[in-house]
């Protein structure tokens, strides 16, 4: 099986910033339910953070509820806890934080996870101070301003000027494939905050069924995406 990874050299030029798109598995059945589909992607994205140099770094997740709440991640948070995420009668291997959709961090070597399926996982680096955010903006989450509020956030929480932010668009859905162009949104509203860089990568999820999964497409039942970004340590990889 072969494994789409991207990487978005935008977000590389403010200092030891990490990041990455996995895409599609190839022949790898996900024709079913969102946790079994994640369950049987496990093994795969937990196989691609280690080839792409985020081993050994604590690995968080969102529980994504199509909302505008963003979490401050630090250290604490990478202890892992029983989530709808992974309803398999044990606990959590991934630690995953409840009733948001988008993650910041000031914390180097944590690793953020956004798992996407036409949605927009939307990256965040304010080069000056590397701080990092990701966020999950589908529709609703763009009409809700989850964006413009982990922006709010990281100004808030560590002081983040916009001006010194690149921001980067994944692969999601757009026209003629869906009725809303929500990435444009997005990117309007990036703009609107005062955002120093705003870049669209232009990918249709909608449109390339070999390189993504698409909820809209494959009508539901589909394998999900998972966008990485993480902060090093000097010196490490």
């Amino acid at each position: 099986m072969s494994i789409l990874v991207e990487t978005f050299p935008a977000l590389s030029v403010g200092g030891p910033v990490q990041n990455a798109f996995i895409g599609r598995v190839s022949d790898l059945d996900v024709h079913t339910d969102r946790v079994t589909a994640l369950t049987r992607l496990a093994r795969y994205h937990e196989q691609a953070r280690r080839d792409l140099g985020f081993q050994g770094m604590p690995f968080v997740t969102a529980e994504q509820v199509h909302g505008n709440r963003v979490a401050i991640v630090d250290s604490s948070a990478a202890k892992p806890s029983a989530s709808p995420l992974h309803r398999i009668g044990k606990p959590a291997p991934i630690p995953v934080v409840p009733g948001v959709d988008a993650l910041i961090t000031d914390q180097r070597n944590i690793c953020l996870g956004i798992y996407v399926a036409d949605c927009c996982a939307v990256y965040a680096v304010d080069t000056e101070n590397n701080v990092i955010g990701l966020a999950h903006s589908g529709r609703k989450g763009t009409e809700l301003g989850v964006v413009p509020a982990m922006l709010e956030q990281m100004h808030c929480a560590f002081g983040t000027d916009p001006a010194k932010v690149v921001v980067q668009l994944s692969p999601c859905i757009r026209p003629p494939h869906y009725e809303v162009d929500f990435a444009a949104d997005i990117v309007r509203q990036c703009h609107e905050a005062g955002v120093g860089e705003v870049v669209d990568c232009g990918s249709d999820t909608g449109a390339e069924p070999d390189r993504y999964y698409s909820y809209r497409m494959e009508k539901g039942q589909t394998g999900r995406m998972l966008a990485l970004l993480a902060v090093r340590s000097e010196g490490g990889r």
